[in-house]
C-alpha cells in the first residue's frame, strides 16, 4: 500500500508579506485566496488501537501519540469508550474530539481511534484488516473439523484464542500500523508478512540452537583430549 504524499505547505502571499513589512493589508482578492483553508493531511492517522473483553478490560492496546500519556489515562479512556459503545449497534462513535470505529466479536470489542477530522472509511479499513487478519492467524490454533460453535469461532475472534496467541496478534497489528502510520490495509498482505516473520523467527531459533550444540560438542572434545 503506497503512502500518500503530503501536500506542499502554502507560502506567504502578497497580503501576508505586506502585513509583515508593516504596510497596510491589501483588500481581499489582491493576495492570498479568501475562504477556509484545507487542513494538510497527515500520515499519522491512527491514535490508538485496542481490544477489550465483554467487561471492558484491556486485552491488547497500542497508543501512537501522547494524547493519553499514562496507563491510568489510557485505561480510563478505554472504559469510557466501552461504556459508550458496548450496547449500541453502530460502528462509529465520536468521543472526546476523536473518531472511533469498532466491531464486536463473540466476547471481544475491537477499536480503532483517529482524530475528529479523520476519514471514517480509512479507519474502518484498518479495523476490517485487523479483524480479518486475526481470524486467519489465530485460526491455526482452533479445533479443526466439526460444525456449530467451532465453525462459528473460525469466522470470528474469541478472547480465549486471543490470549493464547497474543504474540501473533501483536505481529498482525505491527504489520498494519507503525507509529500511527497505516502501512497495510489488505489482510492477505498482512498474513503473508506475518507468516514470513514467524518463519524467519523459527529459523533464527534453530540457528541459535545449532550454535549452542556445536559449542557443547567442541567443549566435550576438548575435555576428552
Amino acid at each position: 500500500m503506497q503512502r500518500p504524499e503530503a501536500w506542499p505547505r502554502p507560502h506567504l502571499g502578497v497580503g501576508a508579506a505586506a502585513v509583515q513589512a508593516g504596510g497596510p493589508e491589501p483588500p481581499a482578492g489582491a493576495g492570498e485566496p479568501t475562504g477556509p483553508r484545507l487542513q494538510e493531511p497527515s500520515l499519522y492517522t491512527i491514535k490508538a488501537v485496542f481490544i477489550l473483553d465483554n467487561d471492558g478490560h484491556r486485552l491488547l492496546a497500542k497508543y501512537y501519540d501522547d494524547t493519553f500519556p499514562s496507563m491510568k489515562e489510557q485505561v480510563a479512556f478505554e472504559k469510557n469508550v466501552f461504556n459508550k459503545t458496548n450496547r449500541t449497534d453502530s460502528e462509529i462513535a465520536f468521543f472526546g474530539g476523536m473518531t472511533i470505529v469498532y466491531k464486536s466479536s463473540i466476547d471481544l470489542f475491537l477499536y480503532v481511534v483517529g482524530s475528529s477530522h479523520e476519514n471514517e472509511l480509512m479507519l474502518m479499513s484498518v479495523l476490517t484488516c485487523l479483524f480479518e487478519s486475526l481470524v486467519h492467524v489465530l485460526s491455526s490454533s482452533w479445533p479443526r473439523g466439526g460444525s456449530g460453535a467451532a465453525s462459528a469461532f473460525r469466522k470470528n475472534v474469541e478472547k480465549r484464542w486471543l490470549l493464547e496467541n497474543m504474540d501473533g496478534a501483536f505481529l498482525v497489528l505491527d504489520e498494519i500500523v507503525d507509529g500511527g502510520v497505516i502501512l497495510e490495509s489488505d489482510p492477505q498482505q498482512v498474513i503473508q508478512k506475518v507468516n514470513f516473520r514467524a518463519d524467519d523467527s523459527s529459523l533464527t531459533e534453530q540457528s541459535v540452537a545449532q550454535v549452542l550444540q556445536s559449542a557443547k560438542e567442541q567443549i566435550k572434545w576438548s575435555l576428552l583430549k
